[in-house]
C-alpha cells in the first residue's frame, strides 16, 4: 500500500504540494487527475523516491521510499520525459532493464513489440517524442513491478493501442497484484479503467475515492411536465444544479436513484429518468459546489 500522510515538497519557496492525504491498495489501478502543474508529477516522483518530502512523509508497506533501495527495486516509473541510455536501442534498453528488475516479463516485452509499431533495432535517441514514450512504455510494464508509476502515460497513442494496454494494465493489476497510479489531466481517459480517483489542484487533494462509490454519488435527472411544477416542489431533494428548457427540468442530485425517481414522479411528469453522469461531469458538479471555477482545472 502507498500511503502520504501531510505530504509536502516546496519548490523555490512554493508548495507543490501541501499536506497531501492519501491511500492506495495494493492491486489497484489508481488514476490521479489534475491539471497541468496541479502537483501530479510531484507526487509520482515523490512515492518513486525521486524526490524526498519536505514535511510529512509517504510510505509504500509501511517503508519510506527516498533512499531505500529495496523498495525502489519494485518501483518502475515512466515520468513525463522519458530518459533512455545514450545511443540504446529498445533491445539494449530492455536488456538494462532484465539486470534491474528480477521479475521482468520476456513474454510481455515481446507482446508489446508485436503492439507498438517500433522498430526495436532503431536507436532511440532518434525516434520520434511519440515514438520514443512509446518504447519507454514498452520496458516500464515489461518489468512487471510491484508499483508501477506513469505520468500521462496515454499521450500520442492511437485509440487501439490505448485500449490494449489498458487490458495489459488491468491483467497485471488482477495476476500479479500489480499496483498501477497513472497521473493524467483527461479525466475521460481514466474513466473506464480505475478503480480509484483522485484529484489534485494547487497541491491540494480535492477528491479521492472509489470510481463506482463517485458514480454511484450523483444523478442526472431528466424530467418533462405538462405544467412545471415551482422549484421548492423539489425541495425534498438533494439538489446540486438545475437546468429548464421549456417544460423540461434537468437537474443533478445526490442521492439514491430509485428515492430520486420516487420523489419525482409524485409529482406526475410526462417521463422521468436518472442517467449515470461521466466521471468529468461528477467532478465539474462537485468542483462548482466547493466554490472553484472548473475551467482549467478539468480541461
Amino acid at each position: 500500500m502507498i500511503e502520504a500522510q501531510k505530504l509536502t515538497k516546496i519548490f523555490d519557496g512554493k508548495k507543490a504540494l501541501n499536506g497531501v492525504d492519501i491511500k492506495i491498495n495494493s492491486g489497484s489501478i489508481y488514476g490521479l487527475v489534475g491539471s497541468n502543474g496541479s502537483g501530479k508529477s510531484t507526487l509520482l516522483r515523490l512515492i518513486s523516491g525521486i524526490y524526498k518530502p519536505d514535511g510529512g512523509s509517504i510510505t509504500i508497506d509501511g517503508n519510506s521510499v527516498f533512499n531505500n533501495a529495496e523498495i525502489k527495486a519494485g518501483i518502475s516509473y515512466l515520468g513525463d520525459t522519458p530518459y533512455f541510455l545514450p545511443g540504446a536501442t529498445i533491445n539494449e534498453t530492455a536488456k538494462f532493464y532484465r539486470s534491474m528488475y528480477k521479475n521482468f516479463d520476456n513474454a510481455l516485452f515481446h507482446r508489446l513489440l508485436e503492439i507498438f509499431p517500433l522498430d526495436y533495432k532503431a536507436k532511440i535517441a532518434a525516434m520520434s517524442k511519440g515514438m520514443q514514450r512509446q518504447a519507454a512504455l514498452i520496458t516500464a510494464v515489461a518489468a512487471s513491478p510491484r508499483y508501477l508509476l506513469l505520468d500521462e502515460a496515454f499521450d500520442g497513442l492511437d485509440a487501439v493501442i490505448r485500449k490494449t494496454l489498458k487490458r495489459i494494465l488491468i491483467e497485471g493489476a488482477e495476476n500479479r497484484s500489480m499496483t498501477a497510479v497513472i497521473a493524467s489531466h483527461n479525466v475521460k481517459e481514466l474513466e473506464d479503467l480505475c478503480d480509484h480517483v483522485g484529484h489534485i489542484h494547487n497541491g491540494n487533494v480535492l477528491f479521492n475515492d472509489e470510481t463506482e462509490a463517485l458514480k454511484g454519488r450523483l444523478h442526472k435527472l431528466q424530467a418533462a411536465f405538462r405544467r412545471v411544477p415551482e422549484l421548492s416542489a423539489f425541495s425534498g431533494l438533494d439538489i446540486v444544479k438545475t437546468e429548464r428548457s421549456g417544460s423540461v427540468i434537468n437537474m443533478v442530485v445526490r442521492g439514491n436513484e430509485d428515492e430520486i425517481l420516487s420523489y419525482v414522479n409524485r409529482l406526475s411528469p410526462v417521463f422521468a429518468e436518472c442517467i449515470e453522469p461521466s466521471l468529468e461531469e461528477i467532478f465539474i458538479c462537485e468542483l462548482e459546489v466547493q466554490g472553484y471555477d472548473s475551467k482549467g482545472i478539468t480541461e
